[in-house]
């Protein structure tokens, strides 16, 4: 294995070149892996000629990365102190299970058994 670093477009591109074993696998490189915060699962997506490899991260569907437009809306609504923060634990804890119903939905849409769904439609997956 070889390793090079490449200037391109002032940012610089970190290049090794893997061995690919009979079984078509490779290793991430232990520098590559803990600096990106692969865990046990990597997302692998074909982009024109080439394999992006990304690590997925687990806290998508914590809710967490809705917290800020939670709490404006229950801020909006009037919540304070100690209300604000129980509103806001029962929010979150509809997000990951409205994101799963909206995942669901769309895997209908894309296999071309439902409608098409709009990303708007998450408010509505919380409430039910």
């Amino acid at each position: 294995m070889s390793t090079a670093v490449i200037e391109k477009e002032t940012r610089k591109l970190h290049s090794k070149v893997l061995s690919i074993s009979s079984k078509r696998q490779i290793t991430i490189p232990q520098r590559y892996f803990q600096a990106l915060g692969f865990s046990d699962e990597a997302e692998c997506i074909l982009k024109d000629n080439e394999i992006v490899i990304k690590p997925i991260k687990r806290a998508a569907l914590s809710g967490g990365e809705f917290a800020e437009q939670i709490l404006a809306e229950l801020i909006a609504e009037g919540f304070k102190d100690a209300e604000l923060l129980a509103a806001f634990k029962e929010k979150q804890a509809q997000v990951r299970p409205a994101i799963k119903k909206m995942l669901a939905e769309v895997e209908m849409v894309a296999t071309g058994k439902s409608d098409y769904v709009v990303y708007e439609q998450l408010k509505r997956y919380m409430k039910a």
